[in-house]
């Protein structure tokens, strides 16, 4: 799959390390090789609701994938409060 830079995505799974779940909405930054021949990664910038910069993270590019007109946005807090 091809991804452009500067496109939101949605990942396709929970990235625990960085408190993402799956289906949360970034902007991908850049595509980087893997230092020893793996898996892509992809460096996104993640985004609260009111457009501010909470973090820069890097996931592998199977964890991205495009918005497609079929997705529904939504909204949950970062830190889950109990």
């Amino acid at each position: 799959m091809e991804f452009e830079l500067y496109q939101e995505i949605a990942l396709t799974r929970d990235i625990p390390e960085y408190q993402l779940k799956k289906g949360d909405v970034a902007t991908l930054l850049d595509i980087i090789p893997h230092p020893q021949g793996g898996e892509k990664g992809c460096i996104l910038e993640v985004f609260n609701a009111i457009g501010e910069s909470i973090k820069v993270v890097t996931v592998p590019i199977s964890a991205i994938k495009k918005l497609t007109s079929e997705d529904i946005l939504t909204s949950r807090q970062l830190i889950e409060i109990s």
